[in-house]
């Protein structure tokens, strides 16, 4: 093409796709200045407005406003400026309908009424400093004032950190979880587990420090995964064996009253709401789903009341 050819506006509507209404727009907004006029005062455009107004079209599907693309064609601010600037407000603008989406997913699903539905866009609005105040407050609940030194580590890792990019699944299970550590009898719950928890350990001086539930967990799992009956003979020495664990675990004698508490103590920690918040965890922080205990609590816990006295 010829650095010195001028173009009429309707040779170069042609020439570039757009209207010459279009063009004459942003002629007028010296977007595309022409670079002379003809004899009857029709404008004419040099070589280079067929780039700059390829440039401009480009830049107005990506939704740049006239005034900043009039600044970026005049080279009065670099694109590379405008387009970290833009980038930043299209990542916002795509985190707010990822959040829109995930509410309306889970209303359609849940079939929420216009009061569940307003609390869980506001649950999935809020900011990464209140989904911490919120977490940290159920979490305080559950274990703040406890002495057990292993208490700040699994407080964070019940810690749902839900990521900048997060998919519909992953904000539709902060919501359900937000809803979940909200609700008080919930959080009584989790309290009862950590008190037991601590109080199982409390005379432990020494040694290694385990979790009553996965000593149990370990010894009846792959007797349950074999079908033995609880209630029959055949578990006694299973239930023995954690027995004998347990009270080494809490320094006391195996007798009717430990069997009792280490009912309770199963009893705690199979509410499902505790196994639903660990699914939702697993799911916001894109974690592996953990494996379900509900069956081997649940074959423990027949098991102990069959050789414990009411």
């Amino acid at each position: 093409m010829n650095g010195d050819t001028l173009y009429s506006i309707g040779e170069l509507a042609r020439r570039t796709g757009l209207t010459v209404k279009t063009i004459r727009f942003y002629s007028d907004r010296g977007i595309v200045p022409p670079t002379d006029r003809g004899p009857t005062g029709h404008r004419r455009y040099g070589a280079d407005a067929v780039a700059r107004l390829d440039l401009v079209r480009t830049l107005r599907e990506l939704g740049l406003d006239l005034a900043t693309i009039r600044r970026i064609v005049d080279r009065e601010i670099s694109l590379t400026e405008v387009a970290a600037v833009h980038a930043e407000a299209l990542g916002a603008q795509i985190r707010t309908l990822r959040l829109r989406r995930a509410v309306w997913t889970a209303v359609a699903r849940r079939g929420s009424d216009p009061e569940e539905m307003d609390l869980m866009h506001r649950l999935a609005r809020l900011s990464e400093h209140q989904r911490h105040l919120l977490v940290g407050e159920f979490l305080d609940a559950a274990f703040g004032g406890l002495d057990d030194p292993g208490f700040p580590g699994i407080m964070r890792s019940l810690t749902p950190e839900l990521p900048d990019d997060a998919d519909a699944e992953q904000v539709a299970a902060w919501v359900e979880l937000a809803e979940l550590s909200r609700d008080q009898d919930f959080r009584a719950s989790m309290r009862r587990v950590a008190e037991q928890h601590a109080a199982d350990r409390a005379n432990r001086i020494e040694g290694v420090r385990r979790d009553a539930v996965a000593m149990v967990r370990d010894q009846t799992e792959p007797v349950r995964r074999a079908g033995v009956d609880p209630a029959s003979p055949q578990a006694d020495p299973v239930v023995a064996t954690v027995m004998a664990g347990y009270a080494d675990l809490c320094g006391r004698p195996d007798d009717v009253d430990l069997r009792r508490r280490l009912l309770a103590r199963l009893e705690s920690a199979s509410d499902p709401r505790r196994e639903r918040y660990l699914r939702l965890l697993s799911v916001v922080n894109g974690w592996p789903a953990p494996d379900s205990l509900a069956p081997t609590l649940d074959w423990s816990v027949r098991a102990l009341r069959a050789r414990t006295p009411a």
